[in-house]
């Protein structure tokens, strides 16, 4: 995921190098660069996703069925 992030970097760095003033340049660099590239960390790749925080509400820990398991044993 982070690859995509430094590769579009890599993209609006070059386009900032070539800009022909440094407004031009800080333009870019906020609005095609930080903004962007911030947002997508934020939603792909943050530390805590919403789907790697914890268990899901429906899902219980590991714990093994015992009630199960002692049924068929008998």
């Amino acid at each position: 995921m982070y690859i995509v992030a430094i590769g579009w970097a890599y993209v609006i760095l070059m386009m900032v190098v070539t800009a022909s003033s440094i407004g031009k340049a800080l333009a870019i660099l906020v609005f095609l660069g930080v903004l962007p590239i911030a947002l997508f960390v934020y939603a792909f790749g943050g530390r805590k996703s919403a789907y790697r925080s914890g268990a899901m509400p429906d899902q219980v820990p590991d714990q093994p069925d015992t009630a199960d398991s002692q049924s068929d044993q008998h």
